[in-house]
């Protein structure tokens, strides 16, 4: 194995964190509907617990409004209640095979907590970046110590993976300066 082939396969990881990162922030409420609030809740259904996704269709409606089109009819009342016990905010209204979820705007608390929110998955995503750079350097010692590699192509090495952890946690805090802007924009 190579430095490159190290570094290729966990830059690989890195990139799945960031994706895990943006996927987590997704999910965090800003003024404005959006599917993914929804995408983490779970519906009592059948007799096991299934992702909301799987029993019906969620929609944005408006700015404020998303719209849940529930496939079984039976299962209406299921999904009202495991969005109103989601512990998200939201109170949902059944219209026949629909349910309507309205938005309410954010208090100012409710802003800050979930900027600090963000910033917290923040702060894992990154610790995680760091975690992976110990692979490669662990990897790159190896090498270096089994002779396969010299001294200047390990510190080289490690240049390499200094600055791809810095190119991540760029993102990790642009990503993180975007949402704050969502989540603080009224």
């Amino acid at each position: 194995m190579s430095v490159r082939d190290i570094t290729q396969k966990v830059e690989a990881k890195m990139k799945k964190s960031i994706e895990s990162f943006q996927h987590e922030i997704a999910a965090i409420r800003t003024g404005k509907a959006t599917t993914a609030l929804l995408d983490r809740v779970k519906v009592d259904a059948y007799g096991q617990s299934m992702p909301l996704k799987q029993l019906g269709n969620v929609g944005v409606q408006d700015a404020h409004t998303l719209m849940v089109q529930v496939w079984d009819k039976s299962m209406v009342t299921a999904v009202e209640k495991a969005i109103r016990d989601a512990n998200l905010g939201l109170n949902p209204a059944a219209e026949g095979q629909s349910i309507r979820v309205s938005i309410p705007p954010l208090t100012e608390e409710r802003r800050k907590e979930y900027v600090k929110l963000t910033k917290k998955y923040g702060e894992d995503a990154k610790i995680a970046l760091r975690n992976l750079r110990r692979e490669i350097l662990h990897g790159v010692d190896k090498l270096e110590k089994d002779k396969e590699i010299s001294e200047d192509e390990k510190s080289r090495s490690k240049k390499d993976a200094d600055d791809l952890v810095h190119k991540y946690e760029k993102q990790i805090n642009d990503l993180i300066t975007q949402k704050e802007k969502e989540i603080m924009e009224v």
